[in-house]
């Protein structure tokens, strides 16, 4: 059984009785600001990150990150890959004191610092506020739109990912990812029915044409610049292969048998730094072995791992 905080008290998550997955709300989505004086200003090297290299929400953060040029202003604490019963572990030999955070070794404890009455989901990513402890957001996609233009005043040079003049495109586009293809893949994975399963497999697949299709004109999602919503797609696409296929059934097809979504993956991972954020291994190992009720042996298959080598050979060449 999977574990919450209900009222800050570390629980047993209640169980879905209807066969289909339910993306929870985010607990936190507040921003960082400007002025000064308000709750969270902006200001460099105040805030920090709870990641997880198996996580695709978080490895579109850390992109963002890396895209944005505050590598250096804003630390991070990793996660193990494997989570126990307690939730997300955090990486112990990771771990730097010096980056002004307590030591942990749950995630749970994290939140029970900063919010202790907190009800809600034990997830990553987390954005906190080193100065008051407090956690600014938990939402990737706000996590991105902060880090995107909140430091610019500071200095940060990054490209800007949600251009003014793109960002009814983007929304558009994001609506045909998130639901569909980046929690479709998630819906397949928690079915526990035959109808509920299939009827997410499909619709997960549709819109996977449909990206296809816009890929065929574009070299990114909104055009020919990488934007924020080409971090949402990107993690997913590179799971999807080696993990999804077999691990969430989702095999219907395979990302490679898109030459569109292919083409982009293999240009996204052009881009300097991106590669090294990629640690397949953890990806794997985090997926097969925490499932353990689907994969109760937690032997993990060896899928198109060779073929995901490959293409991160290319992007480094």
């Amino acid at each position: 059984m999977s574990k919450m905080l209900i009222n800050g008290v570390l629980r047993d998550k209640p169980a879905q009785i209807d066969g289909q997955f339910h993306k929870m709300p985010s607990g936190f989505r507040n921003k960082i600001d400007a002025n000064p004086s308000l709750k969270h200003p902006a200001a460099l090297n105040c805030y920090h990150l709870y990641l997880s290299k198996a996580c695709p929400h978080c490895h579109g953060v850390k992109l963002d990150l890396i895209l944005k040029g505050l590598v250096e202003a804003i630390c991070i604490t990793w996660m193990d890959p494997i989570s126990h019963e307690n939730g997300w572990k955090i990486s112990q030999s990771a771990f730097d004191g010096i980056q002004g955070v307590p030591r942990n070794h749950c995630l749970y404890q994290a939140y029970q610092r900063a919010a202790p009455d907190y009800t809600g989901l034990i997830s990553v990513p987390i954005l906190l506020d080193k100065s008051t402890n407090k956690i600014v957001s938990t939402e990737s996609a706000s996590i991105i739109r902060v880090l995107n233009s909140t430091f610019n005043d500071a200095g940060v040079t990054g490209p800007d990912l949600y251009p003014t003049a793109l960002a009814d495109e983007i929304d558009l586009i994001r609506s045909m990812i998130q639901t569909p293809t980046r929690d479709g893949a998630y819906r397949a994975r928690f079915a526990t029915s035959q109808t509920t399963y299939c009827s997410a497999v499909i619709a997960l697949f549709d819109a996977l044409d449909d990206i296809e299709a816009l890929l065929e004109q574009r070299r990114y999602l909104a055009g020919s610049t990488l934007t924020g919503v080409d971090l949402k797609l990107f993690p997913t696409n590179l799971r999807f292969d080696p993990v999804y296929v077999t691990h969430f059934k989702t095999d219907q097809k395979r990302i490679t048998d898109y030459p569109a979504l292919s083409r982009y993956l293999e240009d996204v991972l052009q881009y300097p730094d991106v590669a090294p954020t990629i640690n397949m291994p953890q990806i794997r190992a985090h997926y097969f072995q925490i499932h353990r009720h689907i994969n109760p042996t937690s032997i993990i298959s060896i899928g198109s791992e060779l073929q995901v080598m490959a293409i991160l050979a290319k992007g480094a060449s």
